[in-house]
């Protein structure tokens, strides 16, 4: 068995130090951010509920608001149409038409 060189011997040494040191660098790498990314996700997605819950909240007022202008409409309309009939028809006694000349 040939043994190696004290050369060989360091840069094998110096290899595997840095390959121990490379891969105890990397094994770390961004593990402690997960829970971070994770909660962040969960926040941002809270939100997102929270605003569809205001919006669903919302559509009854509309709904409210729309069938009380349409009331208001339907009354308004009914007036107007009652107010023409009475302003354009003729309340004239009886035998009193009026003479075409």
């Amino acid at each position: 068995m040939a043994l190696s060189s004290p050369i060989t011997m360091v840069r094998n040494l110096a290899f595997m130090a840095f390959l121990l040191v490379l891969s105890t660098a990397l094994s770390g790498c961004g593990v402690n951010n997960i829970p971070t990314y994770e909660e962040n996700a969960k926040a941002k997605w809270s939100q997102v509920l929270n605003q569809y819950q205001r919006r669903s909240e919302l559509i009854p007022n509309l709904i409210k608001t729309v069938k009380g202008f349409a009331a208001h409409e339907k009354d308004v309309l009914t007036s107007v149409v009652n107010a023409r009939a009475r302003a354009t028809s003729l309340n004239l006694p009886a035998g009193a038409a009026p003479s075409a000349e």
